[in-house]
């Protein structure tokens, strides 16, 4: 157990802030009162009271200590549940807070400001043959929103963010800056990162990097029984295999087609060295609506579009295929209906039998499920909402759905029902999607909550830290 965060060092911390001095003419109190703000997914329209656009901690230590209320946070805005924010809050876009504080190559460490996106950080690296060693499978992100979430990628054996994290740098709710790493403030620490910002906000973040590699992209088509065996004797313990992940084609659950991108001495055959910003996706937008709204779409993806996009062997740096774009996906939300991401997380030996069950429940209610990712991660039970505290594969579902109120409502239902089969295999489900979790199982699935909540009684007291998940399972 990590020892509680002392009050000495808050004090300490406290008095730091004074070094900071004034309010940054730069930052912006953005919006009046009153501002909607939303998610990617367009299904939480929350009123804060006032948005506040920091460029400095300073700011951020500022609008905390000269304010009193609810505070709530936001970056890219990727979560789907209104972890963003919470009725009539003060509401910090962090988007605009996105320098980078300190890079050491030769140490393969960087130190930025957390509202910095992948990207923009791998455009920092890429010159120096340097990569982010653990992210999501998209670039679009926000650092600090990774960490608040725990996100994970198809890293093979790196598991959760927080495993390259060696440093974070936490603002309290009176103002305060705090150090948090695993030596120094570490219940805050594991408190932080995967805590969606409940215990503060995380402003800086300092990183571990690694080598920019040549990767060449393998295909395995093979019947789903057959995966676990084969991730285990061909994947685990590659040293270079870099990423990897299986997909499935709902509704046809029997097959799994693995892709692993492993490290190669062969000439890249794609020479840009990162995905350009604002490409068009016209393409792949089609597809996707075709998958998912025509008669057939799985089909024509499984029998001729998967072969065809998946026929070659390229070769590409690692940070290219780590800085692809959301917008790969086309519209997320278009009126009267949105697409979205659910992600369920099962012990390895539960894999067999999960995965049936999983699809009975997707057909049962006729979701329009579009893929299902399997992902791997090594036991991280640090943080204190673990998703990982055993080895686990993961089932990141993507699907479409109609977002009148009763449709709203029918995904509750699958959702749950699915979240009860993966409690049922000793697993649990992410967080960072709809709050469509009932309180029993949020407890049963974060039993770390309890002391994530202790810490916030030590350094939020007034509960100012607050959003739509915390509203729910953590009402002050």
């Amino acid at each position: 157990m990590t020892p509680a965060l002392t009050r000495r060092a808050v004090l300490h911390a406290g008095a730091a802030t004074l070094a900071f001095g004034l309010i940054s003419p730069r930052s912006l109190w953005a919006a009046s009162s009153g501002m909607l703000v939303n998610d990617i997914t367009q299904l939480n329209p929350i009123r804060v009271a006032r948005i506040f656009v920091p460029r400095t901690t300073a700011d951020i230590c500022q609008a905390l200590a000269s304010s009193t209320g609810t505070v709530s946070i936001g970056g890219g805005c990727y979560s789907m549940g209104g972890q963003i924010a919470i009725e009539d809050s003060l509401h910090l876009d962090m988007r605009g807070f996105n320098q980078v504080v300190h890079f050491a190559p030769q140490h393969k460490m960087i130190r930025v400001q957390a509202g910095m996106r992948w990207r923009d950080l791998q455009a920092v690296i890429d010159p120096h043959d340097l990569s982010v060693k653990i992210m999501q499978s998209f670039a679009t992100f926000t650092v600090g929103g990774a960490l608040s979430v725990n996100a994970h990628g198809r890293y093979v054996g790196a598991g959760p963010v927080i495993n390259s994290v060696r440093a974070v740098q936490v603002v309290l709710a009176d103002g305060s800056p705090v150090e948090a790493s695993r030596t120094a403030n570490p219940a805050l620490f594991y408190a932080a990162i995967g805590g969606y910002g409940a215990v503060g906000v995380i402003t800086e973040v300092e990183l571990d990097l690694t080598a920019n590699v040549a990767m060449e992209r393998q295909v395995n088509v093979m019947p789903v029984a057959d995966y676990p065996t084969f991730f285990s004797e061909g994947i685990r313990g590659d040293q270079q295999a870099i990423l990897h992940n299986a997909d499935l084609i709902p509704p046809y659950f029997d097959q799994a087609t693995a892709v692993t991108w492993r490290a190669t001495d062969k000439p890249v055959t794609i020479t840009e060295r990162l995905v350009p910003p604002g490409r068009a996706y016209r393409l792949n937008e089609w597809l996707m609506w075709s998958f998912a709204r025509l008669p057939g779409g799985a089909l024509l993806r499984k029998d001729v579009v998967d072969p065809w996009r998946l026929r070659a062997h390229p070769v590409v740096w690692r940070n290219y295929e780590a800085s692809a774009d959301v917008a790969s996906l086309g519209p997320i939300a278009t009126p009267g209906s949105t697409y979205a991401l659910q992600e369920y997380f099962v012990p390895v030996a539960q894999f067999a039998a999960f995965v049936p069950r999983m699809a009975a429940i997707l057909r049962q209610y006729h979701v329009a499920a579009i893929n299902v990712s399997i992902r791997h991660a090594p036991a991280a039970p640090e943080a204190l909402l673990s998703w990982a505290r055993d080895e686990v594969f993961s089932f990141v579902l993507y699907y479409w759905q109609a977002t009148a109120a009763d449709d709203c409502a029918a995904v509750g239902v699958w959702t749950r029902a699915l979240i009860d089969e993966a409690l049922a295999a000793g697993g649990t489900y992410y967080l960072s999607y709809q709050l469509h979790a009932t309180q029993q199982q949020f407890v049963r699935g974060y039993p770390g909550a309890a002391r994530l909540f202790a810490v916030k009684a030590q350094v939020d007291p007034q509960q100012r830290f607050q959003n739509k998940l915390w509203n729910k399972y953590h009402a002050p």
